[in-house]
């Protein structure tokens, strides 16, 4: 028997209600019953001097959470390793407190078929410190032509469709694709993007856009396909997933949705409420993103959609590209930026202790239960029973972002040298710390 009691911790467990000074005790990999707490706290203390065959681990100061959950996550393998691996993407994960992440489709091949699937599930068996659950593509080569078997992407293990980093232009496809999503049970969760609105645009349309001389990215080219899948969503009763939300707009349509019991949802990435489009002025890369960064009244929506549980799962939208790819032309760079390291800082800093949009409580339920509903996932919980992933978090924790020392292969990063408060100190993933600061 394997075991190890978390002691003087914070146990924060939405799931069930859970928000008090309690011992954790995990045994075989599990979350073990209450009863187990003092039974195991004997078992150590009859050890006297002697090495005891229970860890423990002091959580003094901090708050005991749920394994976190990121379902929005690049991992480029297979075809782009050069930006990121599964193990190194798994590896960020692990040291930004993640203990699940979805990752995309966009790999080279496509993952849009069943061998595809396959092969990052294995892949992830075999070099992955934390749980990675593949997305399949909703349409073939994420051309948005033709539907991608998406019976056989199910049974082949995905979590969800998504062409995402793509948009399906054709309205007809796209129900097709969320009645099929229905009938198999699988969210869709869909890249906002208008292609005849958005045009050649690289930056928010707005004033910097026109100062810089850029070719603008109009927050309509977003809202208007959050507005085409609030009517399908309505249409064939199934739920679509808005990602990366980033406008006004956007908001107040999914607010008036959502109110009249629509299934709609939407996220929030961290560079969405801590920067805006003013960032882009000195031509860095690193602050070119997709959808781009937005006025300030797109982030003070954004704020208030949090807040009042408009948008109700937060992801990093991790997008690894290696240095080369960025040192270009603003133009020709690829959109994106590394988020699993910073995202989980970021969001206490400002959410919690900046703003004071929501306690760090609804953080951790927008972290865990809420994605795990989505993605009808057995995770996100401390019950008796589960899988052991926990994530200790420090919340009160003052570091600066250092791009050097990340876990992850690529350092596309606009936070470097930013100083944050709250962050996971340890991660444990099936009852093994999978890394610790």
């Amino acid at each position: 028997m394997s075991a190890t009691i978390i002691r003087n911790g914070r146990v924060v467990d939405p799931a069930n209600k859970r928000d008090e000074m309690v011992d954790l005790a995990i045994v075989d990999g599990k979350i073990a019953q209450r009863s187990e707490v003092s039974r195991l706290r004997q078992a150590t203390a009859s050890q006297g001097g002697k090495k005891s065959e229970v860890e423990e681990i002091n959580a003094k100061g901090l708050i005991v959470a749920p394994g976190l959950i990121d379902m929005h996550v690049h991992l480029r393998e297979p075809g782009f390793s050069h930006k990121e691996t599964i193990e190194s993407g798994a590896r960020a994960a692990a040291a930004g407190g993640f203990t699940t992440i979805a990752c995309m489709p966009n790999s080279s091949p496509p993952a849009d078929n069943p061998s595809t699937i396959a092969w990052i599930k294995d892949r992830a068996a075999e070099t992955g410190c934390v749980n990675v659950l593949p997305t399949g593509a909703i349409s073939k080569d994420l051309a948005g032509e033709m539907l991608a078997p998406i019976g056989s992407l199910k049974q082949a293990g995905v979590v969800a469709i998504t062409d995402d980093g793509h948009c399906i232009q054709n309205h007809e496809l796209m129900r097709c694709a969320v009645e099929y999503a229905r009938m198999f049970g699988l969210p869709v969760l869909d890249h906002c993007q208008d292609y005849n609105l958005v045009g050649s645009g690289v930056v928010h349309e707005g004033y910097w856009s026109t100062l810089l001389g850029l070719p603008g990215w109009p927050a309509a080219g977003e809202e208007a396909i959050v507005l085409r899948n609030i009517l399908l969503a309505e249409l064939c009763d199934h739920h679509i997933h808005c990602q990366h939300v980033s406008a006004a707009g956007s908001v107040r349509l999914l607010r008036e949705a959502r109110a009249r019991g629509v299934k709609i949802s939407g996220e929030v990435c961290p560079h969405h409420i801590a920067l805006t489009d003013e960032a882009i002025q000195y031509f860095d890369t690193n602050f070119k993103m997709n959808p781009p960064l937005r006025a300030q009244r797109d982030v003070d929506a954004l704020l208030e959609g949090i807040a009042d549980g408009t948008l109700s799962i937060l992801a990093s939208d991790h997008a690894p590209h290696a240095d080369f790819e960025k040192e270009v032309e603003f133009d020709a760079a690829p959109f994106g930026i590394v988020g699993l390291e910073t995202a989980l800082g970021i969001f206490i800093d400002l959410l919690v202790h900046k703003h004071g949009k929501i306690d760090i409580g609804r953080l951790i339920e927008m972290y865990t239960i809420e994605p795990a509903r989505l993605l009808k996932i057995d995770a996100g919980t401390l019950s008796p029973g589960a899988a052991a992933d926990v994530t200790l978090i420090d919340p009160d924790l003052e570091w600066t972002v250092t791009i050097d020392t990340f876990q992850s292969a690529s350092r596309n990063s606009p936070f470097d040298g930013w100083k944050l408060k709250g962050r996971a100190v340890r991660t444990i993933v099936g009852g093994e710390t999978a890394w610790k600061l």
